[in-house]
């Protein structure tokens, strides 16, 4: 099975999380676009989402769904997103994309936390992907000495800019095998808007796509 199909199994295997009139979280990514389009084909009728991404944003719009500012809506019962990485306590690497400051805000608003992923994306220690941090322009050069102080080698991503006018630094080489820390103290760096280490507050499932159908990890 092809990972496009896979992706489409994930994500349609979200919709069982789904109740018509909800306030839905909304992540970013290639899965997120697969959701989208089973949500609308299942016939489900939104009150409207919250979206991490202008990407995600026209999507939505595209779809006739509305697009909500959280500021407004307050907490919010569900958030579906995918992941570039996913380890056996449903931590998470994201913002491969570069939504990650975003994402992470709206994981935090959520109640539940949905992940949906092909099983490409199961990792025994989290790392082999790049760790995205989320830099403000004036201290790129800061935050990248200070990375390479923690193990890691960080570089710059071309000719991207965030959603929020800010910067992303790929890591690779940082020692991961305690994710909560790690995310913590590469947040405390002056200049980090923050990165891409969902430890803290991981996903509460992870739907996992495979040639053998849709694993659930966690539960709700």
């Amino acid at each position: 099975m092809s990972q496009a199909r896979l992706k489409i199994e994930a994500a349609r295997a979200a919709l069982e999380y789904v109740e018509s009139g909800m306030v839905l979280g909304m992540g970013t990514g290639s899965t997120v676009n697969a959701f989208i389009d089973e949500l609308i084909s299942s016939g489900r009728s939104l009150a409207g989402a919250v979206s991490s991404s202008e990407a995600t944003t026209g999507k939505l719009r595209e779809a006739g769904i509305e697009v909500l500012d959280l500021n407004h809506t307050g907490g919010l019962e569900l958030y579906i997103d995918g992941a570039d990485e996913v380890d056996a306590h449903r931590r998470l690497i994201k913002g491969g994309g570069g939504a990650l400051t975003r994402e992470k805000v709206i994981a935090e608003a959520s109640r539940r936390f949905v992940c949906i992923v092909d099983e490409s994306k199961c990792v025994n220690v989290l790392g082999d992907f790049p760790l995205p941090v989320e830099v403000v322009p004036l201290a790129r050069a800061l935050v990248a000495r200070k990375l390479v102080g923690l193990g890691g080698r960080p570089e710059l991503r071309n000719d991207f800019v965030t959603d929020n006018g800010n910067l992303i630094l790929d890591v690779r080489k940082l020692d991961l095998v305690d994710p909560v820390a790690v995310e913590g103290e590469i947040n405390q760096i002056p200049g980090v808007v923050t990165n891409g280490l969902f430890a803290r507050r991981p996903a509460d499932l992870v739907l996992v796509a495979g040639e053998r159908g849709v694993e659930r990890r966690g539960r709700l």
